[in-house]
């Protein structure tokens, strides 16, 4: 299913009104979005929810809006400030742009204090929460493309796509950082993950069990292989299918349409690693 979350609602709040909906406590979601931001949610239903990890690994697109001139305990809306407001107005369009052009490519990136990282075996905003906030460790991530669209200070609009892991919180702050005067993110969408977009999701509001898409939808950027009777019956059972010669990396087992399992090419073999046919 996707789902275009509102703001003011957990991703968890999502998937709670998907399980009423449905009727199935089996509903899970890929890539949590803070309850601030708005977008797109692909959640998955059923058997399907072992496909989290193959969805969440795609890059992610997101129309933000920072506010530069002050930092927060969070990096967002939802903090506290930290230290005194900035005043941004000497920064010109250049200047921002040419910061922001700076934040293309692999990096590493501090998550939040405020994030669900591991810090000793706690997640990250619990210590925070205690006021025992320590910096989670460092994560390497990319920036795909960072386009500024409009400024109008102290804000500014731009679009992101980015790997996953990839907090645009952190992208905020580090801008602010950067340009000396501080920022927090105050608005944030996410407009697709891989090739799926939000405009083809259905508002949470208007969720229905017509939502519900074949799980061949959110794996449309893994190569696919036609498999036969035979081989679906295998497959069933989880046992691995011939590979043709030039096979790499993981595959979308199909049968006219269907979905049957994602299987990774080793040694000449497909060997399923997540089954969705039943025997």
């Amino acid at each position: 299913m996707l789902v275009d979350k509102p703001a003011g609602l957990t991703s968890h709040d999502a998937v709670q009104r998907a399980r009423r909906v449905l009727g199935t406590t089996a509903v899970g979601h890929t890539g949590t979005l803070d309850p601030f931001a708005t977008g797109l949610l692909v959640l998955l239903v059923g058997r399907a929810t072992r496909l989290a990890r193959f969805v969440g690994s795609e890059a992610k697109t997101y129309l933000a809006t920072a506010r530069l001139g002050l930092a927060t305990d969070t990096d967002d809306l939802t903090g506290a400030p930290i230290g005194g407001p900035a005043d941004p107005a000497g920064l010109t369009e250049e200047m921002l742009r040419d910061a922001l052009a700076g934040f293309v490519g692999q990096q590493c990136q501090r998550p939040p204090r405020y994030s669900a990282k591991h810090v000793g075996g706690q997640r990250s905003y619990q210590l925070a929460r205690r006021g025992q906030g320590v910096d989670p460790p460092d994560v390497t991530v990319t920036v795909h493309r960072l386009e500024l669209l409009r400024l109008a200070t102290p804000d500014l609009v731009f679009r992101v796509s980015v790997s996953a892991g990839t907090y645009i919180r952190a992208l905020a702050r580090d801008l602010g950082e950067r340009l000396g005067v501080g920022a927090h993110l105050t608005a944030l969408r996410r407009e697709a993950i891989g090739a799926l977009r939000v405009e083809d999701a259905v508002p949470l509001d208007a969720l229905t069990r017509d939502a519900v898409r074949s799980a061949w939808t959110v794996l449309g950027h893994l190569p696919a292989v036609e498999v036969d009777a035979p081989g679906r019956r295998a497959v069933s059972h989880g046992r691995a299918v011939p590979a043709a010669a030039d096979t790499r990396g993981d595959v979308a087992l199909v049968q006219g349409g269907e979905l049957l399992a994602v299987a990774r090419a080793e040694h000449g073999w497909l060997r399923p690693s997540v089954v969705l046919a039943m025997p």
